[in-house]
């Protein structure tokens, strides 16, 4: 048998030679000086040989282990080259496993389903969140544990939501994995009752008098913000839309604008696609389910000034970042709090502002039926009305949307700047 002090001095000689341990075990030297443990068995009727690994990374003690090993598989009627094949490709496809690379097939599947506004940020918080920790482990390695300090770290911070928005996103990975044989459980599923519970939703602060809506813009406009921030601000306020709506506007959504002169554009509306709104998923292919919005002249004074900065691009209002990702929903919750309105407006808010304000002019100044087309300019569908009523309405009463909606934008910006003015520059003639 050899001796550790025997494999240490092996060197190489003029031709490929064998040291001889025992019960089939041997090591290797070939002529370059590598060095490699070999067993020698027999297995239905034929000679065949197993690599056991390289010296000096394997040992001699670990040597005879695996020589051991390989002896109880042919005890049990199996072959140890084959198993050890099995085993090698079992590592290749556990390598390829990995969480990450299994998040990012469920998302290639899922993203069509989404809006683009709600894909980026399902890939971004995996991005951020996950696979820093987790993404290079194999799916089926990772354990409830595991998912939970990935977890924990996010609630750390005070994201309780994220934390528990972040969880059903890996409990799709895991469930993605099950379904494609790389996993058997989905250990997200588990930890669900060990986060934090998430708070009970707060309504969106938001002001509601004309007075203080007018103050506020004076104080955010005069912040030294990007031309973007407050142009986004203030078509935000003109429309009564949401948020994420806005954020991700591309320009080919608006139409009947004439961006060569300033002229009125009396018929210009914003088309919103079905896949881009707050609907059911299965309306969201529905193109019948579209929503329009007329816009008043101060709408369209805000984009053409937004023309200047971003027409030649694909959205209205980019991020800084980058031209081809939409401004980020912390942009204008920022701006509004560094002026003063931290706890009393969101940009959210201007929905709740344009209701409550409208409503109670319709009341002075408009018709019984102004309610009703308030709540059509806000995309609200009541619980009662049938989906193909609502998809028939979302073209309904355009000349009442379009008069009420001017008469808001001449309430919030009839003595205040125009957009150009407001940004310091010249007639959009002399740009």
């Amino acid at each position: 048998m050899l001796t550790d002090v025997a494999v240490r001095q092996a060197k190489p000689g003029a031709k490929d030679y064998k040291l001889a341990d025992s019960e089939g075990l041997y090591l290797f030297v070939s002529r370059a000086g590598l060095r490699s443990w070999r067993f020698k068995y027999r297995f239905a009727g034929k000679e065949r040989r197993l690599i056991l690994g390289r010296y000096p990374e394997i040992g001699l003690k670990e040597a005879r282990d695996r020589k051991a090993d390989a002896r109880r598989l042919l005890a049990d009627g199996r072959d140890p080259g084959i198993e050890a094949a099995k085993a090698k490709v079992e590592r290749a496809v556990a390598a390829s496993n990995t969480f990450e690379v299994l998040a990012r097939t469920w998302y290639d599947l899922q993203k069509d389903r989404w809006t683009s506004v709600h894909a980026q940020d399902v890939i971004r918080s995996l991005e951020n969140e996950v696979f820093p920790w987790i993404g290079k482990l194999p799916v089926h390695d990772i354990d409830e544990p595991m998912v939970l300090a990935v977890l924990r770290k996010i609630e750390e911070r005070g994201a309780i939501e994220t934390a528990h928005r972040v969880r059903q996103r890996m409990s799709g990975v895991f469930v993605h994995a099950i379904a494609e044989g790389a996993s058997s459980r989905d250990p997200a599923a588990v930890v669900t009752k060990a986060l934090k519970p998430v708070p009970r939703a707060k309504k969106r602060p938001a002001l509601l008098s004309l007075t203080e809506l007018q103050d506020m813009l004076q104080k955010t406009e005069s912040d030294p913000a990007s031309p973007l921030t407050k142009l986004a601000s203030r078509y935000l306020a003109l429309t009564a839309q949401r948020p994420g709506m806005v954020r991700a506007l591309p320009w080919n959504e608006i139409e009947n604008v004439d961006w060569q002169s300033e002229r009125e554009c009396p018929e210009a509306i914003w088309r919103v696609p079905a896949h881009r709104m707050k609907l059911e998923k299965e309306l969201k292919l529905d193109v019948e389910f579209e929503h329009l919005v007329p816009l008043s002249h101060e709408a369209v004074e805000v984009l053409r000034a937004a023309w200047v900065l971003t027409g030649r691009g694909t959205l209205v209002f980019p991020s800084s970042r980058s031209a081809r990702r939409p401004m980020s929903e912390n942009t204008l919750s920022y701006f509004y709090n560094r002026s003063g309105f931290q706890g009393r407006h969101v940009p959210h808010g201007w929905r709740a502002s344009f209701s409550t304000i409208m409503n109670e002019w319709a009341e002075r100044n408009g018709s019984p039926g102004d309610r009703h087309v308030i709540d059509m300019i806000l995309a609200h569908i009541p619980n009662s009305v049938s989906g193909s009523e609502a998809a028939y309405n979302r073209a309904a009463y355009m000349d009442r949307r379009r008069e009420l909606l001017q008469a808001w934008g001449k309430m919030l910006f009839g003595s205040v700047c125009t957009p150009m003015e407001m940004l310091g520059w010249p007639s959009r003639g002399k740009i």
